[in-house]
């Protein structure tokens, strides 16, 4: 089966494809381009009518992509994957990358892993474009291309990032925005703390979904993008997160921190479609509210 193809006369994509692979079953060209396997000029191309013009060169990928939901290593479940880009699913007790304690039980360690299929010689590599504390759960993107990293980082102020937060007490209001200055220079706790050329301002925004007895489920969304920021700003409402005994939490009903990364929404640094993806609140925590 040829693995490329220039394009003669103007068409569209999958038109073409059926044409020139004519050997494949149509519902496998589907799959082709729904994964985006299917290349235009080396861009992966989702769209089935994207135009083609004399010159293009399209390509069939020959490297296989997980199919979304896909578990692999240590629980990780990917929920999507192309040329570009990892978005995976973390579970919770899991380094986003190696620590001076830890180096191989890490997300970053088995998607690498994963890239390379396991041959320890390949060159393939992922990049790490952001971070979820190891007790956090939920969703995470990794670059496979410096270039994309360095583009994803660049926009970063402006992904929407949301979080589901199973909380001790009841906030102040159903809805608002918590606002303070961190003080990050410990490597061990973030600090709220006066406003200075030390401190770094942080903004969320909350809404309560749901109470039950003295723990609420709050929606939590980041303007800014802090450490600890979260779970700082809830611990300083007398709202901490449950599990979070570092600030302050007296109940862990749930075995694990009660914070989880649901939602995630960006523009793909090559193709620049809008991405959103959607993670369930894990039942451990959903069963509590």
């Amino acid at each position: 089966m040829p693995k490329s193809s220039i394009v003669e006369a103007p068409a569209e994509l999958l038109s073409y494809l059926f044409e020139h692979w004519p050997e494949v079953k149509k519902k496998q060209v589907r799959t082709w381009l729904k994964h985006q396997a299917v290349t235009v000029n080396g861009r992966p191309i989702s769209q089935f009518n994207h135009p083609l013009v004399p010159g293009d060169t399209v390509a069939i990928r020959s490297d296989r992509f997980a199919v979304p939901k896909t578990v692999l290593a240590s629980g990780m479940k990917v929920f999507f994957e192309d040329a570009t880009l990892l978005v995976i699913d973390k579970p919770e007790n899991l380094l986003s990358v190696a620590s001076l304690a830890e180096s191989e039980k890490t997300a970053y360690f088995q998607l690498t892993d994963y890239v390379r299929r396991g041959s320890a010689h390949a060159r393939d590599r992922i990049w790490i474009v952001h971070r979820l504390d190891r007790e956090t759960s939920g969703l995470m993107v990794f670059a496979k291309t410096e270039e994309a990293k360095r583009a994803l980082q660049a926009d970063w102020e402006q992904v929407t990032k949301r979080y589901e937060a199973v909380v001790e007490g009841m906030l102040p209001a159903e809805e608002g925005t918590l606002e303070s200055d961190l003080d990050e220079t410990s490597p061990f706790k973030v600090y709220s703390a006066p406003r200075s050329e030390g401190t770094r301002h942080a903004i969320t925004r909350y809404r309560v979904l749901a109470r039950k007895g003295k723990r609420s489920l709050v929606a939590l969304e980041l303007e800014t993008g802090r450490r600890h920021q979260i779970r700082v700003q809830l611990a300083d409402v007398r709202c901490p997160i449950i599990g979070d005994e570092k600030y302050g939490a007296k109940t862990n009903p749930a075995h694990r921190l009660g914070l989880h990364a649901c939602g995630l929404r960006f523009t793909h640094p090559a193709t620049k479609k809008v991405l959103s993806f959607e993670s369930p609140l894990p039942k451990d925590l959903a069963r509590l509210v």
